[in-house]
């Protein structure tokens, strides 16, 4: 198929972007309030956010909230303040939408490992739905991209390094088991992701 024959680019509109803010967001948030009654972790900032939580009792939205803010000024010098305007409504619904989740939903009954995956799953799709839409939640994402262009340092590699950090520090919070499906639940986050979100596969 030659590039002439390809279908052109439509981008989304404002309704649309917004629309898909919300779901997303609402999508991810309630991942992460199933993470958060059952004790478990995921990779990335969220993962940072719950050990402060764990370790501190601070909000787990107040948290995600407050770690993302270092990471606006290198979005904006690295993608636009299209991209950091929607990134940091995208970040602020979530710190809410996490902290309102339980004053609507109370499950009396949640295994860890089930949570754990499914948490993570569910994330994973809303994740995909802000990328598509050019939003992040990822300041970690924004800081490997930052430095893989600037230092030369692969993204992929920071992106690992920060994720067995969050591993290595669990391990003074969660119990073992917990930790094991929480990597179970972050790995298939990242396949999710790996499979969806490819430049060449969406063309909106």
């Amino acid at each position: 198929m030659t590039s002439a024959s390809l279908p052109e680019r439509v981008p989304h509109t404002a309704i649309e972007d917004i629309i898909a803010l919300l779901l997303g967001t609402l999508v991810v948030s309630f991942g992460a309030s199933l993470l958060k009654q059952a004790g478990a972790l995921t990779g990335g900032m969220a993962g940072l956010a719950f050990l402060i939580h764990y370790a501190t009792g601070v909000k787990f939205g107040v948290a995600f909230f407050l770690l993302n803010l270092p990471f606006y000024w290198l979005a904006f010098h690295r993608m636009g303040k299209a991209f950091v305007v929607k990134t940091f409504c995208a970040i602020a619904l979530v710190s809410v939408f996490t902290e309102l989740h339980p004053r609507f939903i109370d499950i009396s009954h949640l295994n860890p490992f089930y949570a754990a995956i499914f948490a993570n799953t569910v994330m994973g799709l809303g994740f995909i739905v802000l990328f598509r839409h050019k939003a992040s939640l990822g300041g970690v994402n924004i800081l490997a991209l930052y430095l893989q262009d600037r230092y030369n340092i692969r993204a992929g590699k920071v992106m690992m390094g920060v994720d067995l950090i969050i591993v290595l520090t669990s391990l003074f919070l969660v119990s073992l088991p917990l930790l094991a499906a929480s990597v179970c639940g972050a790995v298939i986050l990242n396949l999710i992701i790996a499979m969806n979100h490819r430049p060449n596969r969406y063309l909106a």
